[in-house]
């Protein structure tokens, strides 16, 4: 069932222990998300622990509070959040927590902002935005939380990472609003902006080379395609969180209107992320193969040979680009 934030907010501030889950392989707006709403339940001294399926990706690992985060609940909680999320599926292995949580009769809240999102909680709020974490910025103030420093930059990390560094499509006058507030609070834009989009180890310089020069082009060029392989990974001494962005490249090009990059997970599995310019909504392509995401930006996973994974994606995303 759906819900307003202010009544979320309500039931939240209800609990007397929680537990907040995000996606696994986690972005800034999931880490930010969860980070922003259990530090505005530390403002109640609400025992709260985060936890994710995987590995704080690289290059995240710089904001203060990534070590609290966990790989599985640890006790009782009685209540579950699920943030950023767009279906069960997504949390991993965590996924049974979930599932235990609903047969133990605990609450269980959903807030996201995908379009793909599948309603799949006791409380649901999904409305579509730049940011998860503009929903987390207002929930947090409905809970009556005073937004400091170290709130406003959790918050910052999401809103920065979900809204291309305020450049996507989706970018509103409330995601500027939203952007002004945090810096008012502390954030250090400037400084996250650099950490985020700009600085790099050689390590990722190296890879990102590798990488484009590699690039290929189908559909009269429409349909750009970049594969990062495990061996490239490996000469360069890089790893999947200094992958992030990398997809971008290929969108920026003239005339390319989808872009996609293959990270190879494991020997036959490729992480698929895929990005659209103004015309093609790559939610759907995503769903084609299970996944989903946004309009503008969304993922699933592939299974097979490189070379087969590249002729199935390009002939679904062929049928949108017509």
């Amino acid at each position: 069932m759906d819900f307003t934030l202010e009544q979320i907010a309500k039931r939240i501030k209800q609990a007397k222990s929680v537990a907040i889950f995000t996606h696994m392989r986690p972005d800034g707006d999931a880490l930010g998300s969860a980070l922003a709403l259990k530090s505005a339940l530390d403002f109640f001294k609400t025992p709260t622990q985060v936890c994710v399926e995987s590995e704080i990706p690289s290059n995240l690992t710089f904001i203060p509070g990534m070590d609290m985060v966990q790989k599985k609940p640890k006790g009782e909680f009685d209540l579950l959040i699920l943030v950023d999320c767009s279906d069960e599926q997504r949390l991993g292995y965590l996924a049974d927590s979930f599932y235990l949580a609903k047969r133990k009769k605990i609450d269980t809240i959903n807030i996201d902002h995908h379009v793909s999102n599948t309603h799949f909680a006791k409380y649901n709020y999904v409305k579509t935005c730049s940011s998860n974490c503009m929903h987390i910025a207002t929930l947090i103030s409905y809970m009556g939380v005073p937004l400091d420093k170290k709130t406003a930059e959790y918050l910052a990390l999401g809103l920065l990472t979900d809204s291309g560094n305020f450049s996507h499509d989706d970018v509103t006058e409330e995601t500027f609003m939203l952007g002004a507030q945090l810096v008012k609070a502390g954030a250090d834009i400037s400084y996250l902006n650099y950490m985020l989009f700009k600085r790099q180890p050689k390590e990722r310089a190296a890879l990102f080379a590798k990488t484009m020069s590699g690039m290929r082009y189908y559909h009269d060029n429409r349909f750009a395609v970049i594969v990062v392989t495990k061996a490239n990974m490996e000469a360069c001494g890089a790893d999947h969180g200094m992958t992030e962005g990398f997809v971008d490249f290929p969108l920026n090009i003239d005339g390319v209107e989808v872009a996609a990059s293959l990270l190879e997970m494991k020997k036959g599995q490729y992480k698929i992320s895929l990005r659209s310019k103004t015309s093609v909504n790559v939610n759907q392509i995503a769903g084609v193969y299970g996944g989903g995401g946004h309009v503008r930006a969304a993922g699933c996973m592939l299974f097979g040979d490189v070379e087969e994974v590249l002729d199935r994606l390009s002939y679904t995303v062929s049928q949108y680009l017509e």
